[in-house]
């Protein structure tokens, strides 16, 4: 299996005006889906990057592997840790920029409660204990989550929070802990909130891997009943790259901000699932689950603000960010 790298080619007019001078970069969850992504982005722009992973078995190993050769292949540094050890002996100390990707992910019943409390709140709060005594942190960017709002997260950053899972209630704790805690410290944070990202790397229970896989090997897909008339703003994760890459060049405009980052565009699950049939030319064996509590119904990304902020817009089309997931599924798992 190899990596697949097609986010960011420093070549690229769309990313000129991006290439800053090295920076010490962390960035923590880079064995996982977007995670990866970032810290080989950052490395081919001539970061010194150092990425973090303590490889939990949330979903197979073997994914999390092929990620890190495509990070430790882009030139950066990689340190197998948990963020509730002792981070003062695992990592330098003149770190300059954090960007928090690890995570307990997902929303279902079969994981525990305290998964999600150890990984979500309290590693985030060892990591921005000892963030906050770096005398050169320009910036600690928290990945937060739009399931933060609950089932209708169709508001703008100023919309009440309401989560209605254990992993967004999680890491809306987290994010809170993190503005919070920057107020009394005056450590530089800001809070990005992803919307339903998705692309290569994606993780395998995630609704399009699980999708192209059913379909290529001729198995059954699960839907969960309902779940086809969900809306939701996909997002590509080599846009939500992009944009989180625009905060080195907007510190201070994003210092003590929370921002969605995604893609304004809705289409509904059942939208999603006939693109991919088109793309590859078959139907899909469909299933149905039993409804999933706290499952999203509608996604609606506001971005005004990354707009306005960051400079940001999202340009792949949801076709062409499907197209590129079935190509590196089917070069790295389907031969």
């Amino acid at each position: 299996m190899r990596g697949f790298f097609l986010l960011i080619n420093v070549k690229n007019p769309i990313f000129e005006n991006l290439l800053l001078l090295e920076m010490k970069i962390l960035v923590t969850g880079a064995a996982g889906f977007i995670g990866s992504h970032m810290a080989e982005a950052l490395a081919r722009q001539g970061h010194e990057v150092i990425g973090l992973d303590n490889f939990a078995p949330y979903y197979n190993r073997s994914l999390k592997e092929l990620n890190r050769e495509a990070v430790v292949a882009s030139g950066s540094r990689f340190i197998v840790g948990d963020l509730l050890d002792n981070l003062e002996t695992m990592l330098p100390d003149d770190i300059e920029i954090i960007y928090h990707f690890a995570a307990q992910p997902g929303i279902s019943s079969s994981t525990d409660y305290r998964l999600y409390k150890l990984n979500n709140i309290q590693a985030t709060q060892n990591l921005f204990k000892w963030a906050k005594g770096l005398a050169r942190l320009q910036m600690f960017v928290n990945i937060s989550t739009s399931s933060v709002y609950g089932l209708e997260a169709i508001g703008n950053e100023e919309a009440e929070p309401s989560p209605a899972s254990d992993y967004g209630m999680t890491k809306l704790a987290a994010e809170q802990f993190v503005m919070q805690e920057s107020k009394i410290s005056k450590t530089p944070v800001c809070s990005i909130r992803l919307y339903s990202v998705y692309g290569p790397r994606e993780r395998p229970e995630k609704l399009y891997t699980k999708l192209i896989k059913a379909i290529l090997e001729d198995t059954s897909f699960p839907l969960y009943e309902g779940s086809e008339m969900h809306l939701r703003s996909f997002s590509y994760v080599g846009d939500v790259i992009q944009g989180m890459i625009k905060i080195l060049n907007h510190l201070e405009a994003c210092n003590g901000q929370i921002i969605n980052l995604g893609n304004d565009q809705v289409y509904s699950t059942a939208e999603g699932i006939e693109m991919v049939e088109e793309l590859l030319g078959k139907k899909a064996v469909l299933t149905t689950k039993v409804k999933r509590a706290g499952d999203q119904r509608i996604t609606t990304a506001n971005i005004d603000k990354a707009r306005h902020i960051l400079m940001y817009e999202p340009s792949t089309s949801f076709k062409e960010g499907l197209r590129a997931q079935i190509e590196w599924f089917k070069e790295n798992f389907y031969r």
